[in-house]
């Protein structure tokens, strides 16, 4: 399944590659959960004009502020009506070149630059078969450029959950450039950087020498609940914590990668920080937009681009290749009400 360099760079002269970056779809937006409600006016007491299903893509003509909800009043202008902003995505479609290869033994972050791409395992047994579907601004390890069912170059990607690897089309996602890694004040002493978390207003806030440098909403756990009968809670502890590990791309489920679509199976999870052993994490977040009110299984839902810049900011360091553990350096976490 090896692709060589030169019948990957014929390609790129080929009808198999639309034109790259073509497209500008900053107004649209796919539904991220299973089904959402249209409304005749921008409240969800108003008449219901349709519904719209997961990874329907629809068109934005305006954008509403309305009165309700309080912590996130954005409504988008439909077809056909109203729609609220918290369980979709905004998407793009933003072709890429493939690379030529990647060096053997060297794995590369790529992110979804597509509303949603389809992965498929290759077996001899049964040939090539549809699994996990990725989504836009999710990340992933790519570790080699293969020929896919299509003919065309796909990224074989590298999940550490699965026990088998899988592909995608490589026009699907973008190269993390190597400078993404780069520390945001590294000159900063660890023990002078700390994050503090309020539960109650749902804000973050960064802070260097005591003073502050960055500051957001977030969606922390939904108290008290639980995504299964055994399992645990999905609050958010509070305490004092300190950043334990990074991983720039996380699977997070059960490793289920014939999982149904409907299922809590999470794959490219982007820009983790865990603070707890039992895996409470600060990480980007693809599947909502409903950040100032609880949301998640226990850890702190972030935008992708400021989960990011926390995963650079705060020690240990990580860099595109190789993770750097500090034992008992991790940036200081405290969480509170």
């Amino acid at each position: 399944m090896r692709l060589g360099g030169m019948t990957l760079g014929s390609l790129a002269y080929t009808t198999f590659l639309p034109e790259l970056n073509s497209f500008d779809d900053s107004d649209m937006i796919r539904v991220a959960t299973k089904a959402v409600s249209i409304y005749d006016q921008p409240n969800d007491k108003s008449k219901i004009n349709a519904t719209w299903y997961r990874d329907e893509l629809v068109h934005v003509y305006g954008e509403y502020v309305a009165d309700e909800p309080k912590h996130n009043p954005i409504w988008y202008r439909v077809w056909n009506g109203y729609l609220h902003r918290g369980r979709i995505q905004r998407v793009r479609t933003l072709y890429q070149k493939p690379l030529d290869s990647i060096p053997q033994g060297k794995r590369r972050l790529a992110e979804v630059s597509v509303p949603f791409t389809q992965a498929y395992r290759y077996t001899k047994a049964f040939g090539w078969q549809p699994n996990l579907r990725l989504y836009y601004d999710s990340a992933h390890w790519i570790e080699s450029v293969d020929v896919g069912p299509d003919g065309g170059p796909w990224y074989r990607v590298y999940d550490h959950i699965a026990s088998f690897s899988y592909h995608v089309p490589a026009i699907h996602l973008r190269p993390v450039p190597i400078s993404d890694f780069d520390p945001i004040n590294p000159q900063v002493a660890w023990d002078q950087k700390h994050i503090e978390v309020n539960l109650t207003t749902q804000k973050l806030t960064a802070y260097e020498a005591g003073g502050v440098v960055f500051q957001t909403t977030i969606s922390s756990g939904i108290p008290a609940g639980k995504t299964t009968a055994n399992s645990i809670s999905t609050k958010t502890p509070d305490g004092k914590f300190n950043i334990i590990e990074k991983l720039p791309t996380e699977h997070m489920g059960n490793g289920g990668l014939f999982a149904d679509i409907d299922d809590n199976e999470l794959p490219g999870v982007p820009w983790t920080s865990y603070f707890t052993t039992v895996g409470h994490a600060f990480h980007g977040t693809f599947w909502h937009e409903n950040y100032g009110t609880p949301m998640s299984h226990g850890c702190i839902n972030m935008r992708n681009k400021e989960a990011k810049w926390l995963f650079r900011w705060a020690t240990p360091v990580h860099d595109a290749y190789t993770y750097i553990s500090e034992k008992g350096r991790g940036t200081s976490v405290e969480i509170h009400y």
